[in-house]
This record gives C-alpha cells, sequence and structure tokens, in this order.
C-alpha cells in the first residue's frame, strides 16, 4: 500500500551528491519537500530542478528543506547540476537522492515493487517517477501530487500549498485559490463560541462555512 496523507515517511539512509543521509535526520524540525525525476539529463526535468533552485530564498523564509530524487547515479548527478545551473542561473544547493535501486521509489509508491530498470533503459520505464511530496516537521505526508513527464510542474503552485499547509497546522483551513493574506476558513468542529475566543470577529457565509482573517 502507498503513502498516504498523514502517514510518517520511511527513514530511508539515502545516498546523494552532498553524501549519505537519513532522511528524518536531515528534515529534523523543518518541513521538507521531496520531487522525483525519471531520469538525468530529460528536457522537463531540467526546467523543473532550475526553478526549485530558483526559489532557494522562498524556501528558507518557510523553514523549508528541499530534495531531489533521480534514479540514475551520484556522479550523472553531480554532472546535470551543471546543466541545471546554466538553465537556471543560479546555484542548485539541494541534494539529490541517486534511486538507482529504486528503493525511494518504490517505498513513495511511484513504482510497482516489482519495478525494475532494464539494460538502455529510457525516462518511459520509470515515467511515474514524477511526484512531489511535502512533509511536516512530524515526518508526515502532508500532501502529494503526480505529473506525466510531459507537463512541467508549476512551482508556484507548490509554493502556494506550502503557504496553506503551514497555515492550516495553525488549527484553519484555506479555501480555493488561497494565497497568504486572504481571510482563511473555520473548521465546522470549533463551535460558534470557541471561534469567538479563538479568532475573534468571523464572518458566516453559510452554516458550515465561516471565514476569518489568518491568524498570524
Amino acid at each position: 500500500m502507498g503513502l498516504r496523507i498523514n502517514d510518517t515517511i520511511p527513514d530511508l539512509t539515502v545516498e546523494t551528491d552532498h553524501g549519505t543521509l537519513s532522511l528524518h535526520d536531515w528534515i529534523g524540525d523543518s518541513w521538507a519537500i521531496l520531487f522525483s525525476h525519471p531520469k538525468d539529463f530529460t528536457p522537463v526535468c531540467t526546467t523543473e530542478f532550475g526553478a526549485v533552485a530558483q526559489l532557494a530564498d522562498e524556501w528558507e523564509k518557510r523553514g523549508t528543506k528541499v530534495i531531489g530524487v533521480s534514479v540514475d547515479g551520484v556522479e550523472d548527478h553531480k554532472k546535470w547540476k551543471g546543466d541545471i545551473e546554466k538553465v537556471a542561473g543560479t546555484t542548485a544547493g539541494f541534494p539529490i537522492i541517486a534511486d538507482a535501486g529504486l528503493e525511494v521509489s518504490k517505498a513513495f509508491d511511484m513504482l510497482p515493487a516489482e519495478a525494475y530498470l532494464p539494460d538502455g533503459r529510457t525516462p518511459a520505464d520509470s515515467a511515474t517517477v514524477r511526484s512531489v511530496f511535502i512533509i511536516g516537521p512530524d515526518k508526515q505526508l502532508k500532501l502529494s501530487m503526480t505529473y506525466p513527464m510531459t507537463v512541467g510542474r508549476n512551482f508556484a503552485e507548490v509554493v502556494r500549498a506550502l503557504d496553506g499547509l503551514q497555515m492550516s497546522a495553525k488549527g484553519v483551513a484555506t479555501p480555493a485559490n488561497w494565497v497568504p493574506g486572504e481571510d482563511v476558513i473555520i473548521p465546522p468542529t470549533v463551535s460558534n463560541e470557541d471561534a469567538k475566543a479563538k479568532f475573534g470577529e468571523f464572518e458566516t457565509v453559510l452554516p458550515y462555512l465561516r471565514k476569518t482573517k489568518a491568524p498570524t
């Protein structure tokens, strides 16, 4: 069975271009984003890694670490980073896991347990390794999304989703298309009396839809 929301991610020991890491130790008390790719030196993935590199300041503002996964080896990763940095125009300072044995891809249910990499493989052999996982400081999976190889990921949406998750950790929910600065939703499990005590003023749109200013 694959990972579900609020499952604790496996504490795998992985090889990266930054050395050997334990996923749980590496996350520490931070939020984390693990984003995966089917192969090094592929066009869409190169632009995506570049986009992640360009967002380094945004990840830091949010107390979030990022780590890539690709089913090639460490030496390939180091060479590929040269291309990534050329496309991005900045340093790619995050680690990339070398998942040639598919341990991470299988543990995160991106590939079936019986999957293997054939000789002369192409990205199509690991096409479903195209996911984003947002993980909380409690090491639990908070959000996942998977894309096909031909559609580049929208990392502005990943940042927005991360903002929403960090806001919801304060005991609220976020409406459709929410961005920081907009009102949030008070969960139905909170009574009006408790909502008043916790959030102050709020707007009742429907009996089950109440909005309030985002807590700081």
